[in-house]
């Protein structure tokens, strides 16, 4: 007796069907998972925890998440009114892995970053420089003994700064002239880019050609108005003119030498009409000569029209000073399609950082901890409105170094000072080497 099974052929050949997938499966997973770790195009389409995207509320909330630092700066005087608060400027002291990687192809934004500490630093010697260093800015020929402040880098936050080299800012600036005109201040940046251009070596092959720009010391004078050096290898001149309003200054009685001087709020300073077609790039900055007492002690007139000013809102110091930077840029913008090849900078404000007075009051900057007050800037906008506004609508530059510059309360002369009467600490300007370079190093790669 035979017994038939029905449907038996059709379930071996299903379960054949099964065996057969199951094992194309097997081999496929196989494969996959020996060539996992192989193959970037395999782990790139998988997201990371580095490569999670964020909420616009979530990512607001992390971007502030850590704890803001208290800057502990305190402004005096009518500076006050030239630098927004300092709570504007957002001090962190840690950045994460992310953060530190490399960042090349992006837009740079100097403004923002971080000071770090490079053994590499300084770039010349406060001891060596003596051919273009003032010695009551040459810390190092002081009575000081803790130079931290010298070791310390901007990093800025979304690219590498150019690292400077003397060789290459001459190759950059071949045939070309720079120039800075501005205060005692844009006189520290000046000495400090000659001795980071000449790494603070002995250089007896430069040339003084101050004569070529009108740079001579005046009858009864001590000193010249500025400097100028060429360097022969690559024909590139540096150099300094002293304008600390950025206004024409033009004596009343040329044959009194105690005569006043029309300070004229309306004109650029003569030195800029004259030279301006053999400048390539122009550093210009003003700020800290804006108060009553140097007016006084100048013997300065403000004149607008050729007149004597009567605009009462004009004569307060801060409206003065707006105003003529603001008429100064103007007419600077105005030059610039006749100069075509011509680069012009307005610097922000260099900040002071006197605590519990002024310089004539008791003011002090003892502080020598570098980063103390805070490390990194990330605000958006120019701590220095002021600066912001004079170039807003002009094809002028603004040279922002306030923010960063506001966290080195250390980096002054303080009292250490070779000039200063007792008890008066010099918290305006800086140690050289010092903060300065940094304002350089941004204008190397800028230009």
């Amino acid at each position: 007796m035979r017994l038939r099974m029905k449907g038996t052929p059709y379930k071996m050949r299903w379960r054949a069907k099964e065996l057969s997938l199951a094992l194309i499966i097997l081999v496929c997973t196989t494969i996959f998972i020996l060539t996992w770790d192989r193959s970037p195009t395999l782990t790139s389409t998988l997201p990371s925890k580095n490569q999670l995207q964020l909420s616009p509320e979530a990512a607001a909330k992390h971007k502030h998440s850590p704890k803001r630092e208290e800057t502990n700066v305190i402004e005096s005087g009518s500076d006050s009114k030239l630098i927004a608060e300092t709570n504007n400027v957002i001090l962190r002291g840690n950045t994460s892995e992310q953060e530190e990687k490399s960042m090349e192809h992006q837009a740079c934004d100097y403004r923002k970053g971080k000071w770090v500490i490079d053994d590499r630093r300084p770039l010349y010697s406060g001891h060596g420089c003596k051919q273009w260093l003032a010695p009551m800015w040459a810390c190092r020929m002081m009575q000081r003994q803790d130079f931290a402040f010298e070791k310390l880098r901007w990093q800025p936050k979304d690219c590498e700064m150019e690292e400077f080299e003397g060789s290459k800012f001459l190759k950059r600036m071949k045939d070309k002239t720079l120039a800075f005109v501005g205060d005692s201040l844009g006189r520290q940046q000046f000495q400090s880019l000659m001795c980071m251009i000449t790494a603070g070596k002995n250089s007896p092959d430069v040339l003084d050609v101050g004569k070529d720009y009108g740079l001579v010391i005046p009858p009864g004078g001590k000193r010249p108005n500025g400097w100028a050096y060429r360097f022969p290898s690559t024909n590139t001149t540096v150099l300094y003119y002293w304008s600390s309003t950025l206004c024409d200054l033009e004596p009343l009685n040329i044959l009194n030498p105690q005569t006043e001087y029309a300070m004229h709020l309306d004109r650029p300073p003569a030195f800029l009409r004259d030279f301006l077609d053999r400048i390539d790039v122009l550093v210009l900055n003003s700020g800290h000569h804006w108060n009553r007492g140097k007016l006084k002690a100048n013997k300065w007139i403000m004149y607008v029209g050729g007149e004597p000013n009567t605009n009462r809102r004009i004569a307060d110091m801060g409206s003065a000073k707006n105003f003529t930077i603001h008429s100064t840029l103007k007419w600077l913008n105005s030059q610039l399609p006749k100069h075509p090849h011509l680069k012009a900078f307005y610097r922000s404000i260099s900040p002071r950082h006197f605590v519990n007075g002024d310089w004539n009051s008791g003011g002090s900057c003892n502080n020598t901890i570098p980063m103390s007050i805070g490390k990194e800037v990330l605000q958006e906008e120019s701590t220095d409105q002021s600066a912001a506004n004079a170039v807003r609508g002009t094809r002028i530059a603004l040279l922002d170094i306030t923010a960063l510059s506001q966290v080195r309360d250390e980096g002054h002369i303080s009292r250490f000072s070779l000039t200063a009467s007792p008890g008066v600490q010099d918290c305006l300007h800086w140690c050289l080497p010092g903060v300065p370079d940094t304002w350089n190093e941004i204008l190397f790669a800028l230009i």
